[in-house]
């Protein structure tokens, strides 16, 4: 799959909240984590993340949002129950993006949503924990983005064959002119 994905939190408080969503970050493949204000320390978070996201993904942690910074060009995308949301079935994600969820029992600071260049809702009838948000918006992005075969329409039918990967024509560039060595 082209490109790469961040997960992110606000002002987060539980130590397993934070566990749970970093090992499934790393479970998903996220090339990095971060946090914004945190209210827990990430070895707090170590009880429910058995695999030890830390040691294997580069974390962030910045006092406040006008802190944060996120390389060029990767979108940032909130995560909320919002009627200005996107419904995350209708979301085309971006080839490179931070996704950042906001605290339990609360929403993404205003700053941060201003800072926001999309923001997106799972449609469910209430908010779910953090760690299990994280998880579907991790697998809405794995499943639109990657490349898989497709569904059968009947249950008892066998799945499509994955169609070979077809390769385009030699691309040949032309050599910049050189200045004078």
């Amino acid at each position: 799959m082209r490109g790469y994905f961040a997960i992110g939190v606000e002002r987060i408080s539980k130590p397993m909240n934070m566990g749970s969503l970093m090992r499934t970050a790393h479970a998903f493949g996220a090339s990095f984590f971060f946090a914004i204000a945190p209210e827990v320390a990430v070895r707090e978070a170590r009880l429910s993340d058995t695999s030890d996201a830390a040691k294997h993904l580069p974390f962030y942690t910045y006092e406040s949002v006008a802190e944060m910074t996120l390389p060029r060009g990767c979108a940032l995308v909130g995560v909320e129950i919002t009627d200005a949301a996107v419904a995350l079935p209708s979301f085309h994600h971006p080839s490179a993006a931070a996704y950042v969820f906001g605290p339990e029992r609360g929403a993404l600071s205003a700053d941060l949503i201003a800072r926001c260049d999309h923001r997106v809702k799972i449609p469910t009838k209430f908010s779910v924990n953090v760690g299990i948000a994280g998880a579907i918006v991790m697998y809405d992005r794995l499943i639109s983005r990657g490349r898989f075969a497709g569904r059968p329409v009947n249950p008892r039918a066998e799945p499509e064959a994955l169609a070979e990967h077809v390769r385009g024509a030699q691309v040949i560039r032309s050599a910049r002119a050189k200045g004078p060595s």
